[in-house]
């Protein structure tokens, strides 16, 4: 079954699931039509919520396309995230997350509103969500922050999904092999928004490989088909993974700033907007390390987030959405990934195109390289 995954797009270029609002139908549908493999983003969404979407972007094409999920999260961090880990866990540490709290009791004042409930879910109504994919098969499901229970791949299998999970390491490749998942997303540390990480390890310091690396080791530590993920914005780039052992490219902050996204105006153009300079691993926004621009919340509160999610994510969430309605992207969470500068304001469909030229290009270079370097 693993084999036949990348018959369903004819461009290796898979269009990140970016949640919060930016894989919207119109984005996969765009991709899809182009040739690529277009996401929905089922996390931080109602079940329902997701099936309207998955109802949307079939009205709006035939081909194949995926839907993302968020495991269900471990009470502590470092934790196991299997679907039945979390729980024999301990309590979160709440009051880490009440000292976060007092200390955005500024910001909320500023923005003239609450702060979030943290304690308000920690699954994302994860077994809701996968009831319904099994009632209303889609082709492919991929998990995110961890590995789904065998069981899981089994039914997904048996209605005719195919089932991706991420990795951030070897031996997380190996976990997602074991599920019998049929791929294994491996991502790597240039990726924008949150690392898939298996296990939250505060210790770390949100340190990982990067993606030329990462796909080496997993190409030796797997059998399984990869899918390259990581600050990747031109087709040589996707030549590069897939010289390096992928079988295709996944790409988030490219899609992000095309007219199709969900993104807010402020989170696009901040890609390409000389105020920021960079971008970091933070926990500010959400608990868990994901990859922004660098702007005043990050700086002022990165440095004293614990590592708590979802609760930091569901404490600020009335932040963030205040910070944009008042256009302020200094308190936004814009996520991206290293190669933000690199963003094309192109229609999502054309861009699903000069990716796969500039591909077609760079595989002809390094033929005639080749060539040229045999004598022949």
């Amino acid at each position: 079954m693993s084999s036949a995954l990348t018959d369903l797009f004819p461009y290796p270029i898979v269009q990140a699931p970016m949640a919060g609002g930016v894989s919207v139908p119109q984005l996969a549908a765009a991709v899809c039509e182009a040739g690529g493999l277009g996401f929905l983003a089922a996390g931080y969404k109602t079940a329902d919520g997701m099936y309207q979407e998955i109802k949307q972007l079939r009205g709006l094409t035939n081909r194949p396309f995926g839907v993302n999920l968020f495991m269900p999260q471990p009470e502590t961090p470092g934790a196991s995230t299997g679907s039945t880990g979390a729980a024999n866990a301990a309590p979160f540490n709440a009051s880490a997350v009440g000292v976060y709290a007092h200390q955005l009791a500024g910001e909320a004042a500023w923005y003239e509103t609450e702060l979030g409930d943290p304690e308000c879910g920690r699954d994302d109504g994860y077994d809701t969500k996968i009831a319904v994919l099994l009632d209303n098969p889609v082709p492919v499901v991929s998990f995110h922050f961890g590995v789904p229970s065998r069981d899981v791949v089994d039914s997904l299998h048996r209605v005719g999904t195919f089932a991706l999970a991420a990795a951030t390491t070897p031996e997380e490749a190996r976990a997602v092999e074991r599920s019998g998942a049929d791929a294994v997303i491996a991502q790597g540390v240039e990726a924008g928004g949150h690392q898939g990480t298996h296990r939250d390890h505060p210790e770390t310091g949100g340190a990982g490989t990067g993606l030329l690396s990462l796909v080496a080791q997993v190409r030796e530590a797997v059998s399984l088909p990869i899918v390259a993920a990581g600050g990747i914005m031109r087709g040589g780039q996707i030549a590069a993974v897939l010289a390096a052992g992928a079988s295709a490219a996944q790409l988030g902050t490219a899609f992000l700033a095309t007219p199709e996204s969900g993104a807010h105006a402020l989170h696009k153009q901040a890609l390409t907007n000389p105020l920021f300079v960079r971008t970091e691993l933070t926990r500010a926004f959400s608990g868990r390390p994901a990859r922004g621009l660098v702007n005043r919340f990050l700086r002022e509160h990165g440095p004293y987030a614990p590592a708590a999610y979802p609760e930091v994510h569901h404490l600020t969430a009335p932040l963030r959405k205040a910070a944009a309605k008042a256009g302020d992207a200094q308190g936004m969470a814009l996520w991206a990934g290293q190669g933000h500068r690199m963003a094309r304001e192109l229609p999502a469909g054309r861009l699903v195109e000069v990716l796969a030229a500039e591909l077609a290009a760079a595989g002809t270079a390094l033929s005639a390289f080749a060539t040229g370097g045999t004598g022949r």
